[in-house]
């Protein structure tokens, strides 16, 4: 799927994330999410030892690398040149050669083999506007089997245009001091500004029309979704 429309999805990464040296401190920025809700969330809807399981957005592995270790075959899908070879070489100083790095994004990324169990992603959709956002459910519907599963997080907001100011207010108070050590206030600013998340009552239908049912969904804060979706 290369056209002359398609979207640059290296252009709308984030420069941030194609420096080696911001990669090097992300986890700390991130706080190192721990994987064990999503990994659950999964085995949950049957996913075993057997399963093939693809992440997008995959930056430097915090997910990819602990489900290498549970399912048989992991793809770690990434954009960023920097977050592919960082975590090619985690993958090989682990010795995990179930998992698999590819660079590519939701829009170019070509699946090989069987389809998939699961699908992945973490704080990655927000990088594309909603068009492409519909697009790229689309095309990860046609990635995971019948049943299958899609496990998403993001920032989506769970509220009216009109109450943005207040939410989103509270939001800023909880900001990092240090960029170090993780996201602040002008980090928060820039997202809104140059990233695309999206309303809740915006995003579901998508999932409705990429062939989705939702079968549970988490909202913290208002800004912080998580969702289990099953492929009809």
């Amino acid at each position: 799927m290369i056209t002359s429309w398609m979207l640059d999805e290296l252009a709308h990464a984030g420069p941030e994330h194609l420096d080696a040296a911001f990669v090097a401190g992300f986890d700390r920025k991130q706080g190192r999410p721990d994987p064990g809700e999503d990994l659950a969330a999964l085995a949950g809807r049957g996913l075993g030892e057997t399963a093939t399981v693809v992440e997008f957005g995959a930056g430097t592995g915090q997910f990819a690398l602990a489900a290498a270790r549970r399912f048989r075959r992991v793809v770690a899908v990434d954009v960023s040149p920097a977050m592919h070879d960082f975590l090619t070489v985690r993958a090989a100083e682990d010795g995990l050669a179930n998992l698999e790095c590819v660079r590519a994004g939701f829009l170019s990324y070509e699946h090989a083999g069987p389809p998939a169990d699961a699908v992945y992603t973490r704080h990655a959709l927000h990088q594309l506007p909603d068009f492409w956002k519909a697009v790229a459910l689309d095309r990860i519907a046609r990635i995971v089997r019948p049943g299958g599963v899609l496990r998403l997080r993001d920032l989506i907001f769970d509220f009216r245009p009109a109450e943005a100011g207040a939410v989103l207010g509270r939001w800023f108070e909880g900001a990092a001091g240090d960029p170090a050590l993780g996201y602040t206030r002008e980090d928060y600013a820039e997202h809104l500004r140059t990233e695309y998340s999206t309303f809740r009552w915006l995003l579901e239908p998508m999932f409705d029309a990429a062939g989705f049912e939702i079968v549970e969904v988490d909202f913290r804060e208002s800004i912080y979704g998580a969702y289990t979706c099953v492929r009809r």
